[in-house]
């Protein structure tokens, strides 16, 4: 990045993360005695409704071939005409991670010859990239791993503009290979990482953490079952202190959770076959899905020649990265770089700083956007003060149990964050307990939240015992059922205090609050004539 442009926070790590997280525990049980060296290559779709050399439309599920402009058809005599949204979106990336602009880049044409691509070529940017020299730093938090959240930091080697190519379909039973155009000449970003990973579960981390800062950009949808957001991790293995392996690429893995699934089966299969004495051959793979495997695709040991050249008919692109603004210059960086929103590790800081909770959960609240969002309108609702370390723990201890025992992802659940907030107040005014508040949840997840959590309560009998003269009542009468019990605890056995407190939980379906349970029954036990 230019001096005059500033350091954005996805760099910066907030001292107290840093100082627990810098130091990795041991999350992968694969022997010391192999070590896997992984980098990714992401293409994000630019958000824009146009192509990034023609007016076409760029609408996803568009009926075939009706969002293709003369130009995308490769019609002889049309040119390419660049979309400056496209330059500002990606000017604005590189900028939120931390790249240096380049203040003239170049275009240039990629050959090879596919169906998809009628031109015969790719408009891309290889000699002179848009951007380059970027970090990413981001948490990875292992998944069902009794460890602490850690930070890991990628370099990202560069940051292109390209257009993208056709689909082509293919018909078993006619036997013949159609195209599609419609996402021939779609605006990506292609952002290449260096080999800084280790793990499956890091690739993941970094692809999440890139969904939240390109989504708050505004510059992809990230949406991967549509395609927007497309994956290819190069992966080797090496015994330490010896030169790094023989790589293969996988290719268009789509989901999060899919890269560090791919990346794990691959790092064992190569690892098996050295332990074998074979040799891993250097090619292209694809992730099945299905098969929780990746397949062989095509071999590399033949370089491709692409034939690089310079897109004659597309001028040096011009960005300011000064402070004074040339007239021929299409994009002014300084400008976009002071209008970026906060980043994913800002918003992790200030969680931290100004509602008192702990790093573990300001990761967990901010890596999933409808949950952040959730929280930030619960806690921020005007004229209620709720306890933001009680509204952070429902969230994540209750309400995404429920999901996943339901197995449903979170943006597909109706239930409304008021909802939510009202169990909360629930919860805080003592008039549920965590175990009623699952019950709650669970039923209106059942109904879609077309019932509000009080309603849901009450009808159900769900709130709790509150009544002293009850909770009374109900430690004597377990006190004169179980004397044997009674007998052991006043003879030194304080486990059976609560044996009995347990029985009250039991009796009353866990709707009293067992702390002040568990007092009064110490209390009257304690007295020496209890009737």
């Amino acid at each position: 990045m230019s001096r005059n442009l500033p350091l954005r926070s996805s760099q910066l790590l907030f001292t107290i993360s840093r100082r627990n997280y810098a130091t990795k525990a041991a999350a992968h049980p694969r022997s010391n005695r192999w070590k896997s060296v992984i980098g990714l290559e992401v293409h994000a779709q630019i958000q824009t409704t146009s192509k990034l050399f023609s007016g076409a439309e760029v609408a996803f599920s568009s009926p075939i071939n009706s969002c293709v402009s003369l130009f995308d058809a490769s019609t002889p005599g049309t040119l390419p005409a660049l979309n400056r949204k496209c330059v500002e979106m990606g000017v604005r990336t590189a900028l939120a991670l931390g790249c240096t602009i380049n203040p003239i880049s170049m275009f240039d044409r990629k050959h090879y010859f596919y169906a998809d691509l009628p031109a015969g070529y790719q408009i891309t940017q290889q000699r002179a990239p848009l951007a380059k020299g970027g970090l990413l730093t981001f948490p990875v938090l292992v998944p069902r791993v009794a460890q602490k959240p850690y930070y890991k930091s990628a370099r990202l080697h560069q940051l292109q503009l390209e257009q993208d190519s056709g689909k082509s379909l293919h018909d078993p039973i006619e036997r013949k290979s159609l195209v599609d155009l419609n996402r021939a000449g779609v605006p990506l970003m292609e952002l290449v990482f260096e080999p800084d990973l280790e793990t499956g579960e890091e690739a993941a981390a970094l692809v999440k953490e890139l969904i939240l800062i390109l989504t708050r950009l505004g510059s992809c949808s990230c949406k991967m079952e549509e395609g927007a957001l497309r994956v290819d991790a190069n992966i080797s293995v090496h015994q330490e202190n010896t030169p790094l392996g023989t790589r293969t690429e996988v290719k268009n893995i789509g989901s999060v959770r899919a890269v560090a699934q791919a990346i794990e089966f691959e790092i064992e299969r190569q690892v098996n076959i050295l332990d074998g004495g074979g040799i891993i051959t250097n090619e292209t793979r694809a992730w099945d899905a299905a098969g929780k495997r990746t397949i062989a695709m095509r071999d590399k040991e033949v370089v491709q020649d692409y034939r690089f050249m310079p897109e004659p008919n597309l001028p040096p692109l011009h960005v300011n990265v000064e402070g004074e603004c040339d007239v021929d210059v299409l994009v002014d960086a300084v400008h976009i770089a002071s209008s970026l929103p906060e980043l994913p590790e800002e918003t992790r800081r200030q969680i931290v700083e100004v509602h008192s909770l702990t790093p573990e959960m300001a990761i967990i609240l901010v890596n999933d956007i409808t949950l952040h969002s959730h929280f930030h309108s619960i806690v921020s609702e005007p004229n209620k003060t709720r306890s933001p370390k009680t509204v952070a723990n429902f969230l994540i201890n209750e309400f995404l149990t429920i999901l996943n025992k339901n197995k449903m992802a979170i943006e597909d659940c109706r239930i409304p964050w008021s909802h939510l907030a009202e169990l909360t107040d629930m919860l805080q005014d003592d008039m549920i307990n965590p175990h009623l508040a699952r019950l709650i949840l669970q039923h209106s997840l059942e109904r879609e939240g077309t019932e509000s959590p009080a309603e849901i309560a009450r009808a159900n009998d769900w709130l709790m015992i509150t009544d002293p003269n009850r909770i009374e009542a109900l430690c004597r009468d377990v006190i004169e059922k179980n004397p044997k019990v009674v007998e052991k605890y006043r003879k030194g056995k304080e486990k059976m205090l609560y044996a009995l407190a347990g029985e009250i939980a039991k009796a009353t379906e866990q709707k009293v609050h067992m702390a002040k349970v568990v007092d009064l029954l110490k209390k009257m036990l304690n007295k020496k004539n209890i009737q």
